[in-house]
């Protein structure tokens, strides 16, 4: 296994760099070799324009791995389609449904792909393709599918519902990772990790026959997580012997300082415009 990875931050939270926009979302490109993929593709079409900016030809990109069904992760697939019509898109079948999160003050919205987005996933040139279980998009990458959720102090994260009036908790089936293999360990790649990271890694370890995982990078959707949680959540990312951790997207402030206390060799900042770069191991 010789081939370089490049991972270049297209969408994210924040951005500190002139002509480059932020918005609340997650979009990365990843050329693994030879080929060009993304994993999200943010709410609207600003991965398109940040990609022009930072010089990164899109055109030649041969899938779409979404990590699950929210507008946030899912807006800029009929943008990014128009310039890669080629390419296949990956995703969870549940992705579809109709997904809505509830306020503190009991306000219900909207948070699911639109009828557009949708249209334009279940018409696209290249096909789309569901992921229910581990699916291969390239040779050394591949979507997770479904995550068991084992862990008793893991939940998706917020107040996640099927339906507007809140009476059907969504579980978030859909939310899947993507993992990148570097020769004796893998990157695991992460949208919002509504399933949990803990619940991730350890799918992933037996995804992969026990091979470690060295990258983690991506949302860990923290924000309003208990302190055990965290503290659990700390404990495990610190066994795991990472060589880096990038939080980024949904993680939250307080959880981010958490991680970056507990773990300051390995945790690393990214924002819209970064690139990280790894080598085989």
């Amino acid at each position: 296994m010789n081939k370089r990875i490049r991972i270049t931050v297209l969408v994210e939270n924040s951005v500190h760099r002139q002509r480059l926009v932020a918005e609340h979302g997650l979009c990365f490109h990843i050329q693994y070799g030879q080929h060009s993929l993304l994993f999200d593709t943010g709410q609207t079409d600003l991965a398109l324009a940040n990609a022009e900016t930072l010089r990164l030809p899109l055109d030649r990109v041969e899938s779409m791995v979404l990590s699950h069904g929210h507008y946030d992760h899912t807006g800029g697939v009929p943008s990014l389609l128009a310039v890669a019509p080629q390419a296949r898109i990956y995703l969870h079948p549940a992705a579809f449904e109709n997904k809505f999160s509830r306020n503190s003050n009991g306000q219900s919205r909207e948070i699911g792909m639109s009828d557009g987005v949708a249209q334009a996933i279940r018409s696209c040139p290249g096909g789309f393709f569901e992921t229910g279980s581990r699916t291969e998009i390239v040779e050394g990458v591949f979507a997770t599918g479904e995550i068991p959720r084992l862990t008793p102090y893991e939940d998706t994260g917020g107040a996640f519902f099927l339906d507007a009036e809140g009476t059907r908790s969504d579980p978030l089936w859909d939310d899947q990772a993507l993992v990148i293999d570097r020769g004796r360990s893998v990157i695991l790649l992460l949208g919002c990790a509504h399933a949990g990271v803990v619940n991730a890694l350890n799918h992933v370890s037996q995804l992969t026959g026990g091979k470690p995982v060295s990258v983690v990078i991506g949302g860990l959707h923290l924000g309003s997580a208990s302190e055990e949680r965290i503290q659990q959540t700390i404990a495990r990312l610190g066994d795991a012997k990472l060589e880096c951790l990038v939080p980024v997207h949904c993680t939250g402030s307080l959880a981010t300082h958490r991680l970056q206390q507990a773990l300051p060799d390995i945790f690393r900042l990214a924002e819209v415009g970064s690139v990280l770069e790894f080598s085989p191991d």
